[in-house]
């Protein structure tokens, strides 16, 4: 789309952003507007190279001087009236709501995902008071990280900070257990034998869907809790020979919603209660279960659970319980930004990352580390709101919107300083500031970096203090 006077609107929203800056106007500040405007995303690559030459000739000015320019140029900016925070819930009880964030435990940490998925829960429970809880979801023992039993409650409270409580659901087997018996009992499950059960994923993909009437479907309540008793039984059905199955209606177009998976017999050992269960349950029963017992009001989840929460309805809707309101969420797709683990793990061995732990991956440890405050990533949310069109973008173009909110909050915070370089010498209340790639220095005294908040402008890199690594960046 060709905005009308691109270039004067460039320089307007760099001199708007550069006053209200101390005279630094950042690029991320000058292209965020644009889109507004009406700037393609798929024109960011163009635009760019003009935005950062007009933000070069911007900071170049004295504020005096971008002062006298803006109100020239302030005519070309769209005042346009943005939301504040994220938009309304619907039916929000007096006492507020409870809603839950329920990441798999196949990951040893949080990750960008994780962040920007959950967030949302936590904002609304901070608008509108309520619960916030935190499940582990590890009832699929052989892709079960054991690392994330102790990052997972420690990363979530740093980023969301508002959690009311956390478990693994491998501790809640007996509830399950007996929810499974009940559901057999009013008729609403049955054993399946007559498919031979595969390896599944976390979303059940894999295990066989049923496309036609199952015989098995047809059995009586009581040869269903016999058959039950043989899939607990160590003695009874092997692996894969049986799993447990939601009975529904016949008439759904779609194959993935017919008598569903709800439990099946698993023998790896899992990292957290090792081989006391032989039967493990799926996810929808898990949800289920944990969503009704703690009467969750709202649930705000990725939009590719859209077939998991037509299940998961299913079975509210045969228990007559209350079904919680639910929206979706779309993805952020990174077209340059790894958060599969295991194409992370692949690229640690091949030695372009460092570990888990190297900086440069994007999990909520290492935004930790390098200064991000939660602040940042919930503007970030509350910016895109509930949408559930998905986000195409490079890291370029997410780090710029993500550091400007960084930066609006780490400066309310601390004092500004740019350290001119230096030759790397240390002396005893010397510190030498390193970059990423090692390649620069710059050197700061002891007292300034343990008595104030420092806002480094312009620099990515870490320093040794009392034997800790202490990281910057803030570009």
């Amino acid at each position: 789309m060709t905005i009308e006077n691109i270039e004067q609107k460039m320089l307007a929203y760099a001199l708007k952003n550069a006053v209200e800056h101390e005279g630094k106007c950042q690029s991320g500040a000058v292209l965020n507007p644009l889109f507004h405007e009406g700037l393609d995303r798929s024109e960011v690559k163009n635009v760019m190279p003009q935005i950062n030459d007009i933000v070069k000739k911007v900071n170049a000015m004295s504020l005096d001087e971008q002062k006298s320019e803006l109100e020239e140029a302030e005519k070309l900016i769209s005042h346009r009236k943005e939301r504040v925070g994220l938009p309304e819930l619907e039916d929000v009880p007096a006492t507020g709501i409870i809603t839950r964030f329920s990441p798999s435990s196949s990951a040893s940490a949080f990750h960008i995902g994780h962040i920007l998925t959950g967030m949302p829960a936590s904002l609304y429970v901070k608008k509108y008071g309520g619960k916030l809880y935190l499940r582990i979801e590890d009832t699929n023992p052989e892709k079960t990280v054991p690392e994330c039993y102790e990052s997972f409650p420690k990363e979530a409270e740093w980023i969301f900070g508002n959690v009311t409580g956390h478990y693994a659901q491998s501790d809640r087997m007996p509830k399950y257990y007996k929810f499974a018996e009940d559901l057999i009992a009013k008729g609403l499950a049955f054993v399946c034998t007559c498919k031979k059960e595969e390896a599944d994923e976390e979303n059940e993909s894999e295990i066989p869907k049923i496309r036609e009437p199952c015989k098995c479907r047809n059995n009586a309540v009581k040869d269903n809790e016999e058959r039950w008793k043989k899939m607990l039984d160590s003695k009874g059905f092997k692996e894969g020979e049986a799993v447990l199955r939601f009975k529904t209606s016949l008439d759904s177009k779609n194959p993935a919603l017919i008598d569903f998976p709800l439990a099946r017999i698993n023998l790896s050992t899992h990292p957290h209660v090792g081989n006391e269960y032989r039967v493990w349950p799926l996810m929808n029963l898990c949800v289920t279960y944990d969503d009704m017992e703690q009467k969750c009001t709202h649930i705000i989840r990725a939009k590719e659970h859209r077939d998991n929460a037509a299940r998961q309805a299913m079975i509210f809707e045969a228990l007559n319980v209350p079904l919680p309101h639910t929206y979706f969420l779309g993805r952020y797709k990174f077209t340059d930004l790894e958060i599969s683990k295991t194409k992370i793990t692949e690229r640690i061995k091949n030695g372009e990352f460092k570990g888990w732990n190297d900086i440069r991956l994007p999990l909520a440890r290492n935004f930790k580390k390098r200064g991000y405050q939660p602040e940042a990533f919930a503007k970030m949310v509350e910016q895109r709101g509930l949408s559930e069109v998905d986000k195409v973008l490079n890291q370029k173009d997410f780090f710029a919107v993500l550091n400007n909110f960084n930066r609006e909050i780490i400066r309310q915070m601390s004092i500004t300083i740019e350290f001119s370089k230096k030759k790397s010498k240390e002396t005893p209340n010397e510190y030498i500031l390193l970059m990423d790639d090692a390649s620069e220095s710059k050197i700061f005294t002891k007292d300034k970096l343990e008595n104030e908040k420092i806002y480094f402008l312009k620099d990515i890199g870490y320093t040794k203090l009392n034997d800790k690594t202490l990281w910057f960046c803030h570009e």
